[in-house]
């Protein structure tokens, strides 16, 4: 009985995901400035020192609440175009296939509109001081990716790590700003058709 009480147990990592799942049902209620780390611990249905255990403060929480979310929204974008993309797709469709289909993936992420809605600003250092871990994560596929691709003779000759983060800038504003730019001349898959053409000829040799 005893080895069965404790293969039932949750792991640690099953445990901060469910804090984190508390923490981010708390934002989509109430936003990020009402939401605290008591409030994060009710939700968890575990004590206030359980969760300052493991965070000090919102803004740690929320550094992994993103990662966890980005990087979610980053595996599904690439999952759907695994399913959608042939043996015989070309390698440079389907890289560009897997950055916009990740940046509408973000735009419509439930979490991400709720940020930039009520709190924009928690997105601002990630825009002007420095990167983010989930954007090192997609700088190091990135640049895998193009790696594979060059080698392949499929993507121009230059720089991949200057290259990705060429990339990585543009897919900023049609995360960020594409809305700004939609009437009823223009779409949002107008835009992101744009970027696919933009980024399919900066790739092509």
């Amino acid at each position: 009985m005893t080895s069965l009480r404790h293969n039932t147990e949750p792991s640690p990592e099953d445990r901060e995901s469910q804090y984190l799942d508390a923490a981010r049902d708390c934002i989509l209620d109430v936003g990020w400035r009402r939401t605290t780390l008591t409030e994060v611990a009710r939700r968890a249905g575990v004590s206030r020192m359980t969760i300052y255990r493991t965070w000090a403060d919102m803004p740690q929480l929320l550094s992994d609440l993103m990662t966890r979310e980005w990087g979610t929204v980053v595996a599904d974008a690439l999952a759907d175009a695994q399913t959608t993309n042939g043996p015989d797709t070309p390698t440079v469709e389907r890289l560009v296939g897997d950055i916009v289909g990740t940046v509408r993936r973000l735009r419509e992420n439930e979490l991400f509109v709720r940020i930039v809605d009520l709190d924009p600003e928690l997105i601002l250092p990630y825009l002007f001081s420095r990167r983010g871990r989930s954007q090192d994560a997609i700088l190091e596929l990135t640049v895998a990716a193009l790696r594979e691709a060059q080698a392949a003779g499929d993507v121009r000759d230059g720089s991949p790590e200057l290259m990705a983060r060429a990339m990585l800038l543009a897919a900023h504003g049609f995360v960020l700003s594409a809305h700004t730019m939609v009437d009823d001349v223009v779409s949002l898959d107008d835009l992101d058709s744009e970027l696919r053409r933009a980024l399919t000829r900066g790739l092509l040799p």
